[in-house]
């Protein structure tokens, strides 16, 4: 008997003396490919390393509306705490209650942020800013182009790559086309953006690039594309020169991807704190660092030579484009597409 309680008593103070380490997980749903490897790189390992107490598991999609459908697929019983996705997308999953409002009661960088970085109807707040560019391949297209009606060039027939609608680019692209062949409001009408596509169509090789559209330009799949300008100037960086970006002179489109707080997630107080961290200085200065994303703090502190290869450096030719009011017809566009551009493709 006095074996027995002694023994019980040194299992007692043992487990008192030396508490088991317990460790939160915070499920992060964001996009794959070269954002997942530099974010996780920038932001989420040092975020782990200062906060051993919590682990990011990573759950990546190639683009918002899959996330949509994910977490919307998750709504009566959520499995993730986090998510990134384009704005447009999160304002769809603001209105379907997906989402808890993040103001500076939950991060005090909030109100740090640049006014373009809050959305009046969304639950989330902007963490990074991006923008449109052509991406081309320089062993096929000696002289960078100048204009968007390089997509139209009667040359490169098969040879251009870009996402059709309803993908952002499809839908931008056809906006910054409408607006420079005289469109006066995307919000009723976008026909002469339409139009300006059905040109464009008969050079597609793909509206769908695998994995994206920077490889198939790097290798020479394809000559031309669309694509994000962070992604780009990565690529660039990697590609020996194969690749190049091109900011045409009508301008280009900016595109905010919005962080949020997923409703009921099972980890609520650990997320809050990546979230906090994520929209922090340093964490935004990692990342325009890493992948030329703009940072949507204005207290980040990014070099010269890193921030002019951003967005920063196209504001003065940024196209004015409400993604919010936008969303309410941006299913009529995709309508407008699949009758009047794809069946155009080769």
């Amino acid at each position: 008997m006095k074996t027995t309680n002694f023994l019980t008593g040194i299992l007692f103070l043992t487990a008192t003396a030396y508490p088991a380490f317990s460790q939160d997980t915070v499920t992060l749903v964001a996009y794959s490919g070269l954002f997942q490897e530099r974010y996780t790189k920038a932001v989420i390992e040092p975020f782990m390393a200062a906060n051993p107490d919590i682990k990011i598991e990573y759950y990546p999609f190639p683009g918002s509306a899959q996330m949509l459908g994910a977490l919307r697929a998750q709504k009566a019983s959520p499995q993730s705490d986090v998510t990134i996705m384009d704005v447009s997308v999160a304002k769809t999953g603001t209105d379907e209650g997906l989402f808890d409002k993040i103001d500076e009661s939950v991060s005090k960088n909030v109100a740090d942020l640049y006014p373009s970085a809050r959305f009046e109807g969304v639950a989330g707040v902007g963490v990074t800013f991006d923008n449109l560019v052509l991406v081309y391949n320089s062993q096929a297209i000696k002289t960078a182009p100048t204009s968007w009606n390089a997509l139209k060039d009667s040359g490169l027939k098969g040879k251009v790559a870009m996402l059709g609608a309803p993908d952002l680019v499809g839908i931008s692209t056809t906006i910054i086309l409408d607006h420079m062949n005289g469109g006066k409001n995307y919000l009723e009408g976008v026909d002469k953006g339409i139009e300006a596509m059905a040109e464009v169509a008969p050079n597609i090789q793909t509206w769908e690039p695998k994995p994206e559209v920077y490889p198939n330009v790097v290798n020479g799949q394809v000559s031309l594309g669309v694509g994000w300008n962070a992604r780009a100037q990565v690529n660039a960086d990697t590609s020996e020169g194969r690749l190049k970006v091109a900011l045409p002179a009508e301008g280009t489109v900016l595109q905010t991807n919005a962080i949020n707080l997923i409703k009921g997630g099972p980890s609520q107080a650990a997320a809050r704190k990546f979230v906090d961290y994520a929209l922090s200085p340093a964490a935004q200065e990692a990342f325009t660092a890493a992948m030329y994303y703009a940072p949507t703090n204005s207290k980040a502190d990014v070099a010269p030579e890193v921030i002019d290869r951003t967005v920063v450096k196209s504001m003065n030719s940024v196209i004015p484009l409400d993604w919010i009011a936008l969303s309410k017809v941006r299913d009529q566009i995709t309508q407008e597409w699949r009758r009047k551009v794809i069946p155009l493709s080769r």
